[in-house]
């Protein structure tokens, strides 16, 4: 360890303090924001508000990972296949959440449970998981810490389905980075950048 940086457990506290204190100054804004996108769900197609995803955590713990329902049918993405915009079970809310990445916001929730980062690798679909930990070297690096509502290879344009081996492959090698190089200086980053891709999808009109 050099000299002056913080050891594994001081980490983990500077990670902790970030991920509470942040999810505290965001909480009350996101509720208001979250009412509005639960009635829009509920106009928009039948159905529960919110549904729940098995996902594996830190050291391959399972948890259930919250999110808006964008889906016309409900799921266990443990077992489901990878999902685009243009699937057909996507509503038409839904392909909005999924544009913006509004869909992870319930996750806020997993963060004040402790399950999850504000940032990290995503949890992929345990079927995902079994999929691609035997072919790419250093897969099961990413389950050393939480996963996030949001990290390097989303803001780093690794977004959507990760349904072909470049493109998980890609996804892993900057988890990587991020698990390597993590300080809360490179979190805060890409929690700036986060709120700059949402503030630019909400503006942008998606290609017909």
């Amino acid at each position: 360890m050099t000299q002056g940086q913080p050891g594994p457990e001081g980490k983990r506290i500077q990670k902790a303090i970030f991920d509470y204190g942040v999810t505290a100054l965001l909480i009350a804004p996101a509720c208001l924001l979250m009412a509005v996108i639960a009635v829009a769900i509920k106009i928009d197609s039948p159905g529960p508000v919110l549904f729940r995803q098995r996902r594996h955590g830190l050291n391959h713990a399972v948890f259930e990972v919250i999110k808006f329902r964008t889906m016309t049918v409900m799921e266990d993405a443990c077992d489901s296949k990878h999902t685009d915009l243009d699937d057909s079970r996507v509503t038409r809310v839904g392909r909005f959440l999924r544009r913006t990445g509004l869909d992870e916001l319930p996750q806020l929730i997993n963060v004040l449970k402790g399950e999850m980062s504000l940032i990290g690798p995503r949890p992929h679909a345990i079927a995902h998981n079994h999929e691609f930990q035997t072919i790419i070297n250093g897969y099961d690096d990413r389950h050393k810490v939480k996963p996030g509502i949001s990290g390097w290879a989303q803001v780093n344009g690794c977004r959507g389905s990760a349904d072909t081996l470049p493109k998980m492959t890609v996804r892993i090698e900057h988890d990587r980075y991020y698990i390597d190089h993590w300080s809360m200086t490179l979190d805060l980053k890409i929690l700036i950048m986060t709120v700059i891709l949402l503030l630019r999808s909400l503006v942008s009109v998606p290609n017909q």
